[in-house]
């Protein structure tokens, strides 16, 4: 993945797409506002690897443009199989923000993809600075987990 830098038409396209996001809703424009100069935006071509299940959940992702493939292996021997594509406006890793839990796919890009990319440590840095914003992210946090919990 190569980093590319954000014209403004791509800032306008992240403040909408994060507005979208059930993870970012409960977030005023102001406490978004502070999100945005931290997201970066990368570029990969087909069949690269953004990262590997079992990894270190280390950042959030946004689909820009073009698809991402996640793909899961049950066991050391078996097949990694594709459970979901997922294109602009999508989003994935959200966890990683919250925990450093090991990744549960690997995800793949689907011809060139413009990922946008939001460190799980650049993230903390901005929770440390907002207290109003890490309460409403741990309020989030806690209901995913709820969900997530009770849908298996």
């Amino acid at each position: 993945m190569k980093s590319i830098s954000l014209g403004l038409s791509d800032y306008a396209a992240l403040a909408q797409r994060l507005r979208g996001i059930d993870f970012f809703q409960p977030l005023t424009i102001g406490q978004l506002e502070t999100v945005l100069p931290y997201i970066m935006l990368y570029q990969c071509n087909d069949g690269e690897l953004i990262f590997k299940q079992g990894a270190a959940g280390d950042a959030f992702y946004v689909v820009h443009e073009g698809a991402v493939e996640l793909r899961v292996k049950s066991g050391f021997f078996s097949f990694a199989k594709t459970i979901r594509s997922l294109g602009p406006g999508d989003f994935f890793g959200e966890m990683a923000l919250l925990n450093k839990e090991p990744r549960t796919a690997s995800v793949y890009c689907k011809g060139t993809t413009k990922l946008f990319v939001l460190l799980a440590a650049d993230f903390q840095f901005i929770v440390a600075k907002n207290p109003e914003f890490a309460q409403e992210m741990t309020k989030v946090a806690e209901r995913r987990k709820f969900y997530a919990a009770h849908n298996h």
